[in-house]
């Protein structure tokens, strides 16, 4: 990101990360992980961890750094040009730690977030159920209580780090009344890999190959009331709190599509054809300037929904929303023009456009997809809209013939109507 719109302890943070990047992660790591060699990043974790690299946003005393949104928004834009499986590694820390940090008691922060966040512990969150998918609320994994402990059964997919983690943000139903209201039916648990956790299916992917996504099984899992975080039932509120890291890291990951582009970018500079380097052909070069444009654009809602975040905003959800959206669109958009612009080559394992195009397709899906975003944004622009309290210019007021017959008529209006009354 542009240095002028970050602190100097968020640019010392950011170089330190680039070069992190550039020095200690070679390309036959990232080679390994993408034909599944490695089936989870262990290794990355602990040299993040070595650094003080996880954990940016919390506590000092949990061995976080105490920085803000933007620090860590600008963190992830650097790591993520490694791809999407160590982007996620890189900020699983900011999700799982949100709901340990937050809602987390002092005991379960000591045990599980504070060596999680020093890289002795690695955790995984499991929400997506096989007959799920966005409707979370409706999970049937069940945590039943018996006395000191609850017993655990239940199936979870789609879960990073299935292979590879040592315990798990697990929602479970606990609230078996069928009139119950779908905010009060779940509750969130820490479940340690052990007796009756097993990963039954690692799935072969697209792209993002090497976090160890896999399908989870939980049999008479028991686990200990301490393990619970948050309240009995109150698992959405632990939920709508985790959308936040969960959407604005995704954004903030395909920010890492520079790297593409900048590939294409150097591509074009020497690439030549019928006499002269094909960047000065305007159907290259026209792709280039819609390319950084975009990145740009997202950048800015990105880093714009991370400041809102930092400053609790009212509309952050729907700013989130907006940049987990628009960047991931975005994205999606660039790796494609770069491929384009490279031509035949890109779309060969010569270069690794063709890995990150395959890892930027995730990025409208996980997390809620591009369609689940837009139901948020346009629910939460209603609100602000047609709060009685919202304040500004009205411009219908401002009309050049502002006939009340022709306004948008309600019920009301049309009862009036009938009945011979006018309208107001």
């Amino acid at each position: 990101m542009y240095d002028f719109l970050l602190s100097p302890a968020e640019r010392e943070l950011k170089q330190q990360v680039r070069k992190f990047v550039r020095e200690e992660i070679s390309s036959d790591f990232l080679r390994k992980m993408d034909k599944d060699e490695i089936v989870y990043p262990r290794e990355f974790v602990e040299k993040l961890a070595a650094l003080n690299l996880r954990g940016i946003r919390f506590p000092k005393k949990y061995g976080g750094r105490e920085m803000s949104w933007v620090a860590e928004v600008a963190a992830t834009e650097e790591i993520s040009c490694l791809g999407c499986a160590l982007g996620c590694a890189f900020v699983m820390p900011s999700i799982v730690g949100e709901a340990l940090n937050m809602f987390g008691t002092e005991e379960q922060k000591q045990k599980y977030l504070k060596p999680y966040i020093q890289g002795k512990l690695v955790a995984a969150e499991a929400l997506t159920e096989p007959r799920g998918g966005s409707d979370f609320f409706g999970a049937m994994t069940r945590a039943e209580q018996r006395g000191d402990h609850f017993i655990l059964n239940g199936m979870k997919r789609f879960v990073v780090g299935a292979e590879g983690a040592d315990f798990f943000l697990v929602y479970c139903r606990t609230n078996f009344d069928e009139k119950a209201h779908k905010y009060q039916r779940l509750s969130l648990f820490i479940v340690e890999r052990g007796p009756g956790v097993e990963t039954e299916y690692l799935y072969g992917l697209l792209g993002c190959r090497g976090g160890g996504t896999g399908r989870l099984v939980f049999r008479d899992v028991k686990v200990p009331k301490e393990n619970l975080v948050g309240e009995l039932h109150g698992g959405a509120l632990c939920f709508h709190q985790m959308m936040i890291p969960e959407r604005l890291t995704s954004a903030a990951g395909t920010l890492g599509v520079w790297a593409a582009l900048d590939l294409a970018v150097r591509y074009s500079n020497r690439r030549r054809t019928f006499g002269k380097e094909i960047r000065k052909y305007q159907a290259v070069s026209f792709k280039v300037a819609d390319s950084i444009t975009q990145l740009d654009a997202a950048r800015a809602l990105t880093y714009m929904a991370a400041r809102a975040v930092d400053e609790n905003y009212p509309n952050v959800r729907r700013l989130v929303s907006e940049a987990k959206r628009f960047a991931t669109e975005a994205a999606w958009d660039i790796v494609n023009n770069s491929m384009q612009i490279m031509g035949g080559i890109g779309y060969t394992d010569v270069y690794p456009i063709e890995r990150a195009l395959r890892d930027m397709r995730l990025g409208m899906i996980w997390t809620g997809t591009t369609e689940i975003m837009n139901l948020l944004i346009q629910h939460e622009y209603y609100n602000q809209v047609l709060d009685p309290s919202y304040d500004r210019r009205q411009m219908e007021d401002d009309a050049s013939n502002p006939d009340a017959s022709e306004r948008c008529f309600t019920d009301e209006d049309m009862l009036k109507v009938f009945e011979g009354k006018g309208i107001r």
